[in-house]
This record gives structure tokens, sequence and C-alpha cells, in this order.
């Protein structure tokens, strides 16, 4: 039930965490007021790794972190003043991977049979980039020895699932208040790709934002086109699609015939942090404000015509 007040809303969990420093093991922050269909998305930005993780990994804390998407709650903090709700996992991507189906699991990584459903074969299964990743950064292995089919199992039902349907309740709501809901899912890319590449290829990427919408298949063309323009007139550099389209979530949630719309939104790290102190940068507040501004931007044009057309059905 929505309280009225901003701030952090607490969501029960069946059971015990499966970590004591996973309880919760996201947030979900919600405005005073709703005022737009706008909901954000930050599944790669959690920085709580629990000690019996961080046990069983041949990495250190660092290296595993270089897989995160540091600070990206923080940068898109901003869309709750402006009326929007955020959900933002606290565990990292390195332990679980929200922007995956729930079972892409590699069997090279298990003791045990995984399910009959599981998706052994997918490409990022292949490239060790499944449900619970096999490698991070330019394909360091993340574990000493091979972990339990009732450990991911336990992952997916204690982390993975709650997330997904306390994302789809806010969208549900979005779509019921305002007659559509747009989901923004939030995301950081390194400024040097580690995408497979042909070695003579540049791997810096020539870009500030990369917005993805599944090539035009998981939102109105305008909203994509509003946020662009935003960042664009504000002095930053925008690619579209490449080389990000959007990972599952966008997909997933992505359905313009149904009046659901999500897009991706990737931000360079080398225009908000050191990548290898991974501290912020000078500039860090300034692009929070600058993103702020485009999502009151955006929302504010979604409010303008969709607003109006529903005023006039109803």
């Amino acid at each position: 039930m929505y309280s009225g007040k901003s701030g952090i809303r607490p969501l029960p969990q069946p059971g015990p965490p499966h970590e004591p420093e996973l309880d919760p093991p996201f947030d979900v922050i919600e405005p005073k007021t709703p005022a737009s269909p706008l909901v954000f998305s930050s599944p790669h930005s959690g920085s709580v790794y629990p000690r019996r993780f961080l046990a069983s990994a041949r990495l250190d804390a660092m290296t595993l972190r270089r897989s995160e998407d540091a600070y990206v709650d923080e940068l898109f903090g901003g869309v709750v003043e402006r009326g929007a709700p955020l959900v933002r996992a606290r565990f990292p991507r390195a332990y679980l991977d929200l922007n995956r189906e729930a079972y892409e699991l590699d069997p090279r990584m298990f003791e045990g049979r995984l399910p009959g459903f599981a998706n052994t074969r997918s490409i990022r299964v292949a490239g060790g980039l499944g449900t619970i990743a096999r490698v991070v950064g330019d394909s360091q292995e993340i574990y000493a020895q091979r972990l339990r089919v009732d450990e991911a199992l336990a992952r997916i039902e204690k982390l993975y699932k709650p997330y997904h349907r306390a994302l789809q309740a806010l969208l549900a709501r979005a779509r019921q208040n305002f007659g559509l809901a747009v989901l923004v899912d939030c995301h950081s890319m390194p400024s040097v790709s580690t995408l497979p590449l042909p070695e003579s290829t540049d791997r810096k990427i020539k870009a500030d934002f990369v917005l993805g919408d599944r090539y035009g298949t998981s939102a109105a063309i305008e909203f994509v086109d509003c946020v662009e323009h935003e960042l664009r007139r504000l002095g930053y550099t925008v690619l579209r699609n490449k080389p990000y389209a959007g990972g599952f979530i966008t997909e997933h949630y992505g359905d313009p015939a149904n009046h659901f719309h999500a897009m991706q939104i990737e931000v360079n790290r080398a225009l908000y942090m050191d990548e290898k102190s991974m501290a912020k940068a000078e500039r860090f507040e300034r692009i929070a404000v600058d993103l702020s501004e485009v999502v009151g931007t955006l929302g504010e044009r979604i409010s303008a015509r969709y607003g109006g057309e529903r005023a006039a059905a109803e």
C-alpha cells in the first residue's frame, strides 16, 4: 500500500534472508506522490558482497567489483523527486544477475543436476554471464570450485524472483494509474568494451550514453527520441542500440502494443568515476542533476500527450 511519503518501502520477504547481509535484498524507493508512468530499475548497482560469497571466490573484492554498475542508483536517484519510483538491487551482479532469464545457468559451474527447464545454451551462458555468472571482467573465473545446484536455485528464489515481482507490481500500478508504464533500466558501461570484437576494432566506446530499445521494438520511438534529444542538448554524445540494445529486462517488459514500454540507458563509467579506483569524479553531481532534468522533461512529454488522451477517453 502506498504510504504517501517519499522513501524506501520495505517489502516482506518469505522466510529468512538467503544471506544475513542481504536483508532486504533490494530497495523500492517511492516518491511522495507518483507523478508519471515512469518506473526506474537499477539491477546492477548493488555493492553488498556477502561474506560467504567472498570466501567462495578466487578473486579479490575489487576485481569482483569490475562488473558492478557502481553508483548508478545514485546517478538516477533524482527521479524519485520527479515522481517516479526506483527499485535497486543491493546484491552485486557477480552474485546474481537480474538482467537475465531466471534460469540461464551453466551446468559446468554446478555440482548436481540442473532442472530440465534451465536454459543452458544461451549465448550469455556460453560467455560465462548467465543468471549466476561464471566470470567477471576479462573472462576471469569467479569461483574456486563448483557451486551446489541448490545454492543457485536458492539465490533465484530469494533474490531474483522477489525483485522481478516488485518491478512487475510497479509497472502494473503505473499502467493502471496513467494508462501506460514506461520502464527505464539503468546501467553503466566500461569506457573500453569487453564485448567480443575483431582484434582490429577500436574498443573505446565513443559515447557518453547508449540508449537501447531493442532496435525500436521495446518502447515508443518518441520516448527514446526525447531522451536522446535532451542528453544531446546538455552536451553529451549519444548512441542508440550499439553496442548495447537492451538486455533481458528491456526485452521482457517492453510490450508497447499493450502500453508497457521499456528502454535501457547505459552511462559511460569514465564520465562519472575513476574506473580504476572506482572513486566518483568531481562532475558526478552535475551528471546526476542533468539526468534528473532529462527525466523531468520525459515525464512532462508523456503526461502532456498521453494524459490528455486518457482524460478524453474517460
